[in-house]
């Protein structure tokens, strides 16, 4: 049954008791209080039945079906909050584990860094000792080849130095006949030779 039905069948029935009412208080002007007769009775029943069939159809067919609803909005409510709890439970065990793995996480990429600095060391170390080897070997290698250059040049000098020498003491010793007689020994050496 509807609401428009209901209030409908409603009006109609006070309607109808105050049209059943009015003639018999019309008629009972000075005598006893209407209230008490049969006809009061009656009123009384039919509005304790109205009021009462009002109330069973507002709480049997209007109020639970909202207090249903407000019922389902509620679960709904607290399904709902309990995942968001779930879910804040999860993420806090998350970040705990995060940050209790922190600290290790912190050492290891401490000793990482302090074996990749030693490396890096030592790896520049390795690089200078090897610069200074070829640095050493190339200063070796220009020294003897100064010193080569060098006694290369000594030799020529000294080689200039005797054949000049030599050159001063063959004028000294050199005559005109010495001169011939070399001339001589050298022809005859061509004539043996040619033979």
């Amino acid at each position: 049954m509807s609401f428009r039905r209901w209030l409908l069948l409603m009006s109609t029935l006070g309607l109808l008791v105050c049209l059943v009412a009015a003639p018999v208080l019309a008629s009972e002007e000075g005598g006893a209080n209407p209230v008490f007769s049969t006809t009061g009775l009656v009123f009384r029943i039919l509005n304790f039945l109205i009021i009462a069939y009002g109330a069973w159809y507002l709480f049997a067919k209007k109020l639970p079906g909202a207090f249903h609803a407000r019922a389902e909005g509620i679960a709904a409510s607290i399904s709902d909050a309990a995942r968001a709890k779930q879910e804040a439970e999860r993420l806090l065990r998350e970040a705990e584990e995060k940050t209790a793995q922190l600290g290790q996480e912190v050492a290891a990429m401490r000793a990482t860094a302090q074996r990749d600095a030693a490396a890096e060391a030592e790896r520049i170390r390795a690089a200078t000792r090897e610069e200074a080897a070829k640095i050493e070997r190339a200063a070796e290698m220009e020294i003897q080849a100064a010193e080569r250059a060098a006694r290369m040049e000594l030799k020529a000098l000294g080689a200039q130095l005797a054949v000049e020498r030599a050159e001063g003491a063959l004028r000294g010793k050199m005559t005109p006949a010495t001169e011939a007689a070399l001339f001589r020994a050298f022809v005859g050496d061509l004539g043996r030779s040619a033979n």
